[in-house]
């Protein structure tokens, strides 16, 4: 299960997620800059930098089986 606590890393080894991340907006998903702190963002950090409502980030996130 995805939480704010979850890093990047752990959210992109699941195969859907990159769709899910994209449309919900985060950037993160097209930045060179990220494959670098992949294991230090976590969800609650980016989705505070970049504005992005977390409840429903996470809602559909945790539905990828």
């Amino acid at each position: 299960m995805f939480t704010k606590e979850s890093t990047y890393q752990e959210v992109i080894a699941k195969e859907d997620a990159y769709k899910i991340l994209a449309k919900h907006g985060v950037p993160c998903v097209s930045c060179p800059m990220a494959k670098y702190e992949m294991g230090k963002l976590k969800l609650g950090d980016i989705s505070e930098m970049y504005g992005i409502d977390l409840k429903p980030l996470l809602e559909d996130l945790n539905k990828i089986k």
